[in-house]
């Protein structure tokens, strides 16, 4: 069951102490460690910390709390925790964390949206000059001990080229200001992007992927990875590119099909910026096969998009934030897995006094009958002499049960309806 504040938002009640106990089984800012001890915390540290070693970690010291940043938490881990109640993503993306598992096991998870935005288009802008001007390929000739002025003189240039954005969250919106800064025409796709949006940004709207595919020159890709954006960029979107495009992805990389993109680098004449990769190794692996890397016309780095000191120092202070909040309250900022509306329609209202007990005896009228709460919010008046309690159910109750609920002295009135209706 979970539980909704008189506002709407979710409210997600943990024990309202300041000691928690806090795992971080990644490299964490001092910083940040610093702050969260001085909440009250009690913080257990394991910068080297692996996925196979997460499990032993959360049975070793049992925390209220689990940061990670690059760590991925898997089923077994979770099934390993005793009083884990949240797991926060020091970073955006949050495919390395088992969502369902979490979810299952009454976790939480958080994450740091937009704390990494500057860092990560910055990236991406340093990807693009190197398709542009082939900066890590004139390096290797001169420390080679080679001089090629002349076959690396030809140079398309960033200014008055279309820079098309794939995903138009804080990051893309962040590219998006630095591609007007080169003089770049910028156009964008994204989900939630209208064009009246797009419009106020100063942005061309595009209506698919394929569109913005089929008229930038520079396509930057700035998704988050889930089912939907598995190889967004596929032989389709490649096919559409410009000969002689540059596709940059600072994503995740699932979101490119990258045998299609061998493929559209090799008969097309397309150049890639890469900081991401599928596969990729882990955090603690030295080695990298990943072929692609090695197509002329590649410029890769080591997903490195957000590790800049700025980006680190502000997901450090949000992760400090959200552990004070919900050490505090017991609100989770920036939850990811709060299912956004119970899918049932059957609303009980129960108007009553505010006094102890009378929502123990609706839940038991409700457990005995075998119906579940989904959701609820108790609101109370002004004064606080009197509430009303808003229930959805998995099933309507009986005419009889309802008349139970009604026999506590307490109760004022009980109203059940249907609200799909």
């Amino acid at each position: 069951m979970s539980t909704v504040t008189p506002s709407g938002g979710p409210s997600t009640q943990a024990p309202r102490t300041r000691s928690l106990a806090v795992l971080i089984a990644d490299a964490f800012e001092p910083g940040g460690l610093d702050a969260l001890r001085a909440l009250g915390c009690r913080v257990d540290a394991h910068p080297q910390a692996t996925a196979d070693d997460l499990g032993d970690l959360l049975r070793l010291h049992d925390p209220d709390v689990l940061i990670v940043r690059s760590t991925k938490v898997k089923a077994p881990a979770i099934a390993a925790a005793g009083r884990l109640s949240l797991i926060v993503r020091a970073g955006a993306g949050v495919d390395n964390i088992d969502l369902n598992a979490a979810s299952a096991a009454g976790i939480f998870v958080a994450n740091c949206p937009g704390r990494n935005a500057l860092a990560v288009a910055e990236l991406a802008f340093g990807l693009m000059l190197a398709c542009d001007r082939r900066i890590p390929d004139q390096v290797a000739e001169l420390r080679a001990g080679r001089w090629n002025k002349k076959g690396f003189a030809a140079a398309r240039g960033l200014h008055g080229r279309t820079l098309g954005i794939l995903g138009l969250g804080q990051i893309g919106e962040a590219i998006a200001v630095r591609g007007r800064a080169f003089g770049m025409r910028v156009i964008a796709w994204s989900r939630s992007l209208t064009r009246e949006r797009a419009e106020m940004l100063g942005l061309g709207w595009c209506g698919s992927p394929i569109e913005v595919a089929r008229h930038a020159d520079i396509v930057s890709v700035n998704v988050a990875a889930t089912a939907d954006t598995k190889h967004l960029v596929n032989a389709a979107f490649l096919a559409e590119m410009k000969p002689g495009a540059y596709l940059v992805n600072t994503s995740r990389g699932t979101v490119v099909d990258e045998a299609a993109l061998i493929t559209a680098i090799r008969t097309r004449g397309l150049r890639a910026g890469l900081d991401v990769f599928d596969p990729q190794p882990a955090p603690t692996d030295t080695e990298f096969t990943n072929p692609i890397v090695r197509e002329p016309g590649v410029y890769g780095t080591h997903h490195c998009g957000a590790s800049t000191d700025q980006a680190q120092q502000a997901i450090a202070a949000e992760t400090v934030r959200i552990v004070d909040v919900y050490s505090q309250s017991g609100q989770v900022l920036n939850c990811v897995n709060i299912h956004a509306a119970s899918p049932t329609s059957i609303l009980l209202s129960v108007r009553h006094l505010n006094r102890p007990g009378v929502l123990a005896h609706v839940f038991h009228v409700l457990s005995d009958a075998g119906i579940n709460v989904e959701e609820m919010e108790n609101i109370l008046y002004e004064g606080t002499q009197a509430a009303c309690a808003r229930i959805r159910l998995d099933q309507r109750p009986t005419g009889g049960q309802i008349d139970e609920i009604r026999r506590n002295p307490n109760v004022l009135s009980v109203v059940t309806r249907d609200i799909s209706e």
